[in-house]
Order: structure tokens, then C-alpha cells, then sequence
């Protein structure tokens, strides 16, 4: 879940809004204005609802990144990178750069957003209870007391990914020594846990609440979709654990001269030989590479009057790894740059490139021999 708008960093980790934040933070806002402000505090104007309804809707989601930063605080104390915190649809996410090494510290991470849940809910709480004699201070407190401790309680349920599923991922690991094991039993409670969101959706869809239906659908589905993907990512770590860069990367690159126009590219290496990346060299010196992502950041119409040399991405400031690097980490830094290849090299010279699709096609072939 990529942010779309960066708002700035905390403890160095970035901060930023999914495009999907606004929709959910117009009906939190419209739901609150209309329907919960007006039913709980009659006595207050219109004008009254519309202020009260934007900044609780603004403490909500302050709430909920606070949560996300207890789980990233936890994961830096335990020297574990997080790339990132996106508010969305479904609240928040925090992208942890790996997995916890023991269960001791997938438990420490886990735990960590519904206590600061919690805590927040017992702050609004005593909030309410000094100002409740205030309407215009007592509404906005009393909902974030609420609000805090259903979204505490909604993230224990015992399915993977929330975070109930991975202390119940943490404990079974504990028990068993086995984190693929312990990520299957999660994964599958979260599956249950999804499709029983589903269900109940469809059955309020039928009995003509179709907004709480929808939502409720819309829930289990990225729920079930979340813990497929979870179980996916184990399998491809257990599958790859002993596997270096050089055992997948690929030596048998297309080369293009600095001087050779996109245009010539695009039309004879890339539309009829279906190439993706190319390494860029002059006089059996590699200058840089360029990619399909490098090409389309040019406009179409300078394609004639643009060489390969002015679009590629020069040696010194290529990713580049060593060909004995474990391959899971070269994905992560894969992930991490949002890149799609990176440069395999040996004190300076060029050995080989390592691609996302060398990297599928070598889990197929491993999923074809059940090896």
C-alpha cells in the first residue's frame, strides 16, 4: 500500500496518505455531522456538527497512526527497518522492511499497536469524564474513547494479518520452533476470520443495509486477500532462504550503445524483442542501464532526439549486489527502490542483472519439482 502524499517522516520513517484515505475520511466525517453528533448531542447547531464532525475525524486517524508508530517503534528498538506508514481505506499500515527474527519480537510488534489503542482509549476516556459536563468537548472525546477501543479490540481477533493473528503467529512459533508452521495456523484463522466477514456482509447486504453490508464485504476481502498474501510471501522466503543472487541472476543481458536513439529502442528491441531492461556500453565499458520505467519518464514525441545515454541510469548511482548476496535480501532492496532489476557486480565489473521475473520464473520452476 504505497502512499500517493507524503506528509513527512517520524523517527525517520516516512508518513503518507493513500488517495483511498480520502473517501473513508468523507463518510467518517459525514457519518458523524449526520447521524451519531446529532442523535448523542441535540442541543448543538449544525455549524457546531460540522466542526466537531472534522477535527474527530482528524483525531481518529491521528489515533490510528499512533498505533501503526507503536508497531514501528517496537520494530526499530529490535533493529528491524520500517519503510514506511500509509493511512488508507482500512486505517493504516505499517510496512515492516522483515520479518521478526524470533517470537519473542513478532509478539513485542504485534502488541504494541492495541496497547497504544488502548491507552488512547483510556486517555479519551478520562478526557470524558472532566469534560463531560461540556457538550462541544464531551462529543468528540466520548467517540474517540469508543473508537479507540473498538479498533483495539478489531485488531486482537486472532487471524492473520491483524494483530491478534500474529501474537497468535508469535505464540505458536514459541511453541513449535516452526515460523512456517505458525504462519500457516494464522494465515488459515485469518482466512476463516475473512470469509466469516464476507458472509456476514452478504446476509446485511440481503437484509437491505446495503452500506453496512458493503463495508462488512469489502472487510473480509481485503482480510482474505491480506492473509493469502501473507502465506505466499512465507512460502517464497522459506523457499528462497538458502538461495544466493548468483544461482538466478541472468548473464545473457541485451546491450545497447550510449548513442543509439530511444526511438530505435523502443522499436526494434523492445516492441519486437520484448527486452525490458538493457545494459548500456561503449567500447566494452558499461556506462549505466536503462529500463522500461527510465524510457517511459520521456515523452513519446522526444523519442527520435533522445540517445539511450541521456535516458539510462549511469554505474554510480546503479543499486548494484554481489552475486553471493542471499536473494531474499536483494527483493528487499528490490522493494525498497521500487526497482524491477538490479546489477550483479564484482569490484566494479559486471557479472550478471537480477530481475523480478528471473525471480518468479525460478520459484515456478522450484513449485514444478516440489523442490
Amino acid at each position: 500500500m504505497e502512499a500517493n502524499i507524503k506528509l513527512g517522516r517520524i523517527w525517520g520513517i516516512p508518513i503518507g496518505l493513500h488517495t483511498s484515505w480520502f473517501l473513508v475520511f468523507i463518510l467518517l466525517t459525514w457519518s458523524l455531522i449526520t447521524g451519531y453528533f446529532p442523535e448523542e448531542y441535540r442541543q448543538l447547531s449544525i455549524a457546531w456538527y460540522i466542526v466537531l464532525g472534522v477535527i474527530t475525524s482528524l483525531l481518529f486517524f491521528a489515533s490510528v497512526l499512533g498505533h501503526e508508530l507503536g508497531h514501528s517503534y517496537i520494530a526499530l528498538r529490535n533493529q528491524i527497518p520500517v519503510n514506511g506508514i500509509t493511512l488508507f481505506i482500512f486505517g493504516g499500515v505499517a510496512q515492516i522492511g522483515q520479518e521478526p527474527r524470533s517470537a519473542g519480537a513478532e509478539f513485542r510488534i504485534a502488541i504494541a499497536g492495541p496497547i497504544v489503542s488502548f491507552a488512547l482509549a483510556g486517555l479519551f476516556g478520562l478526557v470524558w469524564v472532566l469534560d463531560r459536563r461540556i457538550p462541544v468537548l464531551a462529543a468528540p472525546s466520548l467517540y474517540l474513547m469508543r473508537i479507540n477501543l473498538l479498533l483495539a479490540l478489531f485488531n486482537m481477533i486472532p487471524g492473520f494479518p491483524l494483530d491478534g493473528g500474529r501474537v497468535l503467529r508469535a505464540f505458536v512459533w514459541w511453541l513449535g520452533k516452526d515460523f512456517r508452521r505458525a504462519t500457516r495456523m494464522a494465515t488459515f484463522s485469518g482466512q476463516l476470520i475473512a470469509f466469516s466477514f464476507l458472509a456476514f456482509g452478504v446476509f446485511t447486504l440481503v437484509r437491505g443495509e446495503f452500506l453496512n453490508g458493503l463495508w462488512l464485504v469489502f472487510i473480509g476481502w481485503f482480510l482474505q486477500n491480506a492473509a493469502a498474501s501473507a502465506y505466499a510471501q512465507t512460502n517464497m522466503q522459506y523457499t528462497l532462504q538458502d538461495v544466493t543472487v548468483q544461482q538466478v541472476m541472468a548473464q545473457d543481458y541485451v546491450v545497447v550503445t550510449g548513442l543509439t536513439p530511444v526511438s530505435r529502442v523502443v522499436d526494434e528491441k523492445i516492441l519486437d524483442g520484448g527486452q525490458s531492461y538493457f545494459i548500456v556500453q561503449d567500447n566494452d565499458h558499461v556506462r549505466g542501464m536503462v529500463s522500461l520505467k527510465d524510457i517511459s519518464e520521456i515523452p513519446k514525441t522526444k523519442w527520435r532526439f533522445t540517445t539511450i545515454e541521456q535516458a539510462m541510469v549511469p554505474v554510480s548511482r546503479l543499486k548494484t549486489v554481489p552475486p553471493d548476496m542471499d536473494l531474499m535480501t536483494a527483493l528487499r532492496i528490490m522493494d525498497n527502490g521500487n526497482l524491477s532489476q538490479l546489477a550483479v557486480m564484482v569490484e566494479g565489473k559486471l557479472v550478471g542483472v537480477l530481475t523480478r521475473e528471473q525471480v518468479s520464473r525460478y520459484l515456478r520452476m522450484r513449485a514444478e519439482l516440489r523442490v
